[in-house]
């Protein structure tokens, strides 16, 4: 396989991971808001903020795309482009299965504000618990390209 070729494959994966993992995570709040704003429309609010959290995870593959990018040339080693391919495909699975752990607190955090009951801040609270998993995998794929040549 050509150097690059697993480059762009890393990429692929990561940005496409991050981002599959990010729309389940909003639908399954979208979801749990529709249903809570049978119960109670007055949390409309709430339920937004917390159907939010699930995208960063998205966010974080297309950030890491940018800070990869100047290393996919045709002239880029072996060595690089595992390096690219695996910082890439551990943020894509990081940030897939992070995102909808993520959701599922925020969807029961929603069906709890729309019960009535004043879980809101604790939820986001427990809803950060998943996002720092993906942050630390952004900030090894930051670690994993300082250490590429230029």
């Amino acid at each position: 396989m050509e150097p690059i070729l697993l480059a762009y494959l890393g990429i692929a994966l990561m940005v496409g991971l991050t981002g599959i993992g990010s729309s389940y995570g909003v639908t399954i709040c979208g979801n749990a808001a529709v249903g809570a704003l049978k119960k109670n429309p007055d949390g409309m609010g709430s339920y937004i903020a917390l159907s939010a959290l699930p995208s960063s995870q998205g966010l974080y593959g297309f950030v890491g795309y940018f800070l990869l990018q100047g290393y996919l040339v045709d002239s880029i080693s072996m060595w690089t482009a595992a390096a690219v391919f695996g910082a890439g495909l551990g943020l894509g699975l990081v940030g897939l299965f992070s995102s909808i752990r993520q959701a599922q607190v925020c969807a029961n955090g929603i069906q709890g504000v729309a019960a009535g009951k004043d879980v809101f801040g604790g939820t986001m609270v427990l809803a950060v618990f998943p996002e720092l998993y993906a942050i630390l995998a952004l900030l090894v794929l930051i670690l994993i390209s300082g250490t590429l040549p230029a």
